[in-house]
């Protein structure tokens, strides 16, 4: 068999130098595309026509994005072997891949080509988007975080990030409850709502614990003492600490427990206090939803949220008399320094008093 140019067969006799019968009309016996046997084997195959482009170009690998590339590593870092809260973890994935998709339009190829122009670059890129001083500060510290685990990791020598300062923050004073309007929002869940006993309960734990809105949606039932008034949560780097239960939330609790949730689809074998109307895990945007639905019913404002009553709590501590070292306990806070706010806060609230009430102002 002869093979032709276009790929087609065609019959042909032949025997090492013997005239070969059955060619196509108008080829020559010695053209370039007729192959020569040894034995049935071709010796060779001629004119094999050549590539329109190289098969290497439709395979090229597209540029690799080295912040892309340890990202992983360092999430997995950060979680296993720094103990960051998940939530910290997720704020600093989300951060760090909006500076990935930066870099691979304006990054270096290599991270040891990154510069102090590179990052600064990339903070004036934030600016831009007019992002919150907060914000940029939070942004900086994940590239931070990044830079110290690629130096620890060996793949950069030195972290250029640590001689970048975070932008100037004005520091405020958390909005506050008084003591009057928080009754009126514990006060606020009714029979015309879904579920008003676990709504009052996470109203009340909210207020008598300080507790964050993630630390109150992974309290176990296990870690309830309602007889003794206290329980245990979870809190920042899987922190356990001992919250205190007032005689009021210990009833909300009670009643949410007898009631609404005894009554819920696979309620028995869920080991969390708090429960949504399928009988799963309460998620933190239900807690927010919670509280910002009845704060807007009582009055309250539209800017309240569960970090809301975490202020209030601290603060009419204070007001009562509590030291700050055991409200530092209380709150779960690694410094003292974040305790110290509601001092000024408080502070705040006796200057203000004393303006209304000193005969002279």
């Amino acid at each position: 068999m002869a093979i032709r140019p276009d790929g087609l067969r065609r019959s042909a006799t032949w025997l090492g130098g013997m005239k070969i019968k059955n060619l196509p009309e108008g080829v020559d016996k010695d053209s370039s595309w007729v192959s020569r046997f040894d034995g049935f084997a071709p010796s060779r195959i001629h004119s094999v026509p050549p590539r329109k482009r190289p098969a290497t170009d439709r395979l090229a690998a597209p540029k690799q994005n080295v912040i892309a590339q340890y990202l992983l590593g360092f999430l997995n870092y950060l979680e296993a072997e720094c103990g960051l809260a998940k939530n910290t973890v997720t704020a600093y994935s989300s951060d760090l891949r909006q500076f990935a998709g930066w870099y691979e339009d304006h990054g270096p190829a290599l991270p040891s080509q990154i510069t102090l122009q590179t990052l600064t670059a990339y903070i004036g890129n934030l600016h831009e988007r007019d992002l919150a001083a907060s914000t940029v500060g939070r942004h900086l510290v994940a590239i931070k975080m990044l830079f110290r685990y690629l130096v620890l990791e060996s793949i950069v020598e030195k972290s250029v990030a640590d001689s970048m300062n975070s932008p100037k923050l004005w520091q405020y004073l958390p909005k506050v409850l008084s003591p009057d309007a928080v009754e009126r929002l514990l006060a606020e869940p009714g029979r015309y709502d879904r579920f008003p006993l676990r709504d009052r309960a996470v109203l009340c734990l909210l207020y008598a614990t300080g507790c964050r809105a993630s630390e109150l949606v992974n309290l176990r039932l296990s870690g309830l003492f309602l007889n003794e008034r206290y329980a245990r949560c979870t809190g920042k780097g899987n922190k356990e600490r001992i919250v205190g239960l007032n005689p009021v939330c210990v009833l909300a609790i009670e009643a949410w427990l007898e009631g609404e949730r005894s009554k819920l689809v696979g309620a028995g074998n869920a080991p969390w206090v708090l429960l949504n109307g399928r009988g799963g895990q309460l998620s933190r945007i239900s807690i927010w939803g919670i509280v910002k639905k009845y704060a807007a019913r009582a009055g309250c404002g539209s800017d309240v949220s569960p970090h809301t009553l975490r202020h209030s709590f601290a603060t009419h501590m204070l007001a009562g008399g509590a030291e700050i070292r055991a409200l530092q306990e209380m709150l779960g806070h690694a410094s003292i320094a974040t305790t110290q706010i509601y001092t000024h806060v408080e502070h705040s609230r006796i200057k203000a008093i004393h303006s209304r009430c000193h005969p002279r102002g």
